[in-house]
């Protein structure tokens, strides 16, 4: 199954992707400057919801995606079962 993020979709994952990218950034600055490790660890966590959000993004667009699929008879050679056992693996791959 392809991607198809369109957008402000495709927009909206983009910038979480670069929040993230900021704050992953901001880790290793405050690491390499010593900084207070409660500090380190609230700004590794708030990169790591961001992270998570756009992830979560963009398994429900591939998974609106999937269901627009199999409404449309558009499956790929791919059933239904296997179908809901990927996007189920992809769900369990960000918890």
């Amino acid at each position: 199954m392809e991607l198809e993020l369109e957008g402000a979709s495709l927009k909206a994952v983009l910038n979480r992707l670069r929040r993230a990218q900021g704050q992953i950034s901001g880790v290793i600055r405050m690491i390499e400057e010593g900084r207070d490790c409660e500090d380190v660890v609230t700004q590794l966590a708030a990169a790591s919801r961001a992270l998570d959000r756009a992830g979560f993004a963009i398994i429900a667009t591939g998974l609106q995606q999937c269901v627009a699929d199999i409404e449309s008879g558009r499956k790929n050679g791919e059933d239904a079962q296997e179908m809901k056992a990927r996007m189920e693996r992809l769900f369990l791959s960000l918890a």
